[in-house]
């Protein structure tokens, strides 16, 4: 009886410790399992971010970048490609006469509104359009060249400027490239500096007779919707002054 007790006892050990081993077995297989999908979730996280497309906000930033000053010699070249566009003095010309390339020159308008040309000398090109002085150098030329063909195009604008002074917070001269007023020169100017006489703002204007103007801007009054004849549109030349 003894020995058959102990034969039951080394069986039932036995079978214990197969039980054991096996589970054991299945741990590490469920621990291996589980190591093994996060290793393959991550790879496929990993390859997928690398092939990914740009997000829509990265995509519309990329097609929207503009370099630096893109933008003011995008509207200069729209101011200077209309067709009623008078040149004025710095403006520069792209002079072309075909087949002549002795002939053809880039130059600016000088201060006086003179352009000078070889053969035909000086010639007046403030005051007109680019298509009137296309005429104008055809005409002079015919004397000196068989049906001369002319092109004329402003190449880039610089006669149409105006200047902010006194107590703002960025005076100089900007370019009026675009339908512009007295507020929207104070804005692009930065505002008053502190202490600035804002409603004794004031543009000086130069007329064609050499005449100056003064045009009287209450800042007070103009932002609270009164005296909106105040806020005239600038004309090349004007200067407005916040004293």
């Amino acid at each position: 009886m003894l020995r058959l007790g102990s034969a039951h006892s080394a069986i039932t050990k036995t079978q214990r410790q197969r039980s054991e081993g096996i589970a054991s077995v299945k741990r590490k297989n469920s621990y291996l399992g589980v190591a093994i999908q996060l290793l393959l979730a991550v790879s496929l996280a990993g390859a997928a971010g690398a092939q990914a497309p740009p997000t829509p906000s990265s995509a519309k930033e990329a097609n929207t970048a503009t370099p630096a000053g893109g933008a003011d010699q995008h509207r200069a070249a729209d101011v200077a490609g209309q067709a009623g566009y008078v040149i004025g003095p710095a403006d520069v010309l792209a002079i072309n006469i075909w087949k002549d390339t002795e002939l053809s020159k880039t130059m600016p308008v000088r201060p006086d509104g003179n352009i000078s040309l070889p053969l035909i000398g000086e010639t007046r090109a403030s005051g007109l359009t680019a298509a009137q002085l296309q005429d104008l150098i055809a005409q002079k030329l015919k004397g000196y060249v068989t049906n001369p063909e002319v092109n004329v195009v402003v190449q880039e604008v610089r006669s149409r400027t105006f200047n902010v002074m006194g107590k703002v917070t960025k005076p100089g001269s900007y370019d009026l490239t675009r339908p512009m007023t007295v507020l929207d020169a104070v804005a692009l100017a930065g505002g008053f500096q502190d202490f600035a006489k804002i409603t004794k703002v004031y543009v000086l204007r130069r007329g064609a007779d050499g005449s100056q103007k003064i045009l009287p801007f209450n800042y007070k009054r103009v932002i609270k919707g009164q005296a909106l004849d105040e806020n005239v549109q600038l004309q090349p030349g004007d200067t407005v002054v916040a004293p």
